[in-house]
């Protein structure tokens, strides 16, 4: 299965959470979409169903990631040591188009994902182009010399609270900058995600 391209309000709107897309479009019409969403409500699930629906809200929520290589990350995870979830969420935090997200560099994961293939952006001084890089402890993400100009870099860091960069990062505005202090232990995500049923989801 591809990747969706479509618009995520959509989905946001299937899954009756924010994923992504037009927040205010959701706000006014979050019932699922189609002729009869608004009369009919949401279905009870099965729990086959529920278990989907959370695997679909964090697969949509990193930008819709194609199921393959989402279901990868999970089998990565189920091998190491340690809480399988957490390491999931682990691997997906690390991926250079959500640091980037991360760092207030782009509004949204999609859009950092985009910038990151057109080749805005440095991982220790070379050019990575790949959204999925995985940074590591002490990788300095950086705008290249000719992006640092574009204006919608500068809108997007200043329009981004400070705070809102998790402690695992640091961002150096100024210079357009962000480091990789740490691995991501504690993670954030911006909606309620049951972890633990995406692992039951892959062991049905």
């Amino acid at each position: 299965m591809g990747r969706y391209l479509g618009p995520l309000t959509k989905v946001s709107r299937r899954l009756g959470v924010f994923v992504g897309g037009d927040l205010e479009s959701f706000q006014k019409r979050n019932f699922p979409p189609g002729q009869h969403g608004r009369t009919q409500g949401r279905k009870k699930l099965s729990d086959y169903g529920v278990r989907l629906q959370e695997k679909q809200k964090l697969k949509y929520l990193y930008g819709g990631l194609r199921e393959g290589q989402f279901k990868r990350y999970f089998e990565e995870a189920s091998k190491k040591a340690g809480n399988t979830g957490l390491v999931l969420l682990q691997l997906l935090e690390r991926r250079l188009d959500n640091v980037v997200y991360r760092l207030g560099f782009a509004k949204t994961r999609r859009q950092a994902r985009q910038l990151v293939k057109h080749g805005h952006f440095l991982v220790n001084g070379k050019k990575v182009d790949i959204p999925s890089y995985r940074v590591d402890k002490g990788d300095i993400i950086e705008l290249r010399e000719k992006s640092k100009n574009i204006s919608l870099f500068k809108e997007n860091l200043e329009s981004r609270d400070p705070r809102s960069v998790p402690n695992w990062l640091e961002i150096d505005r100024e210079n357009m900058r962000g480091k990789v202090v740490d691995l991501p232990e504690q993670i954030e995500l911006e909606i309620p995600v049951n972890v633990q049923y995406i692992i039951e989801f892959y062991s049905m």
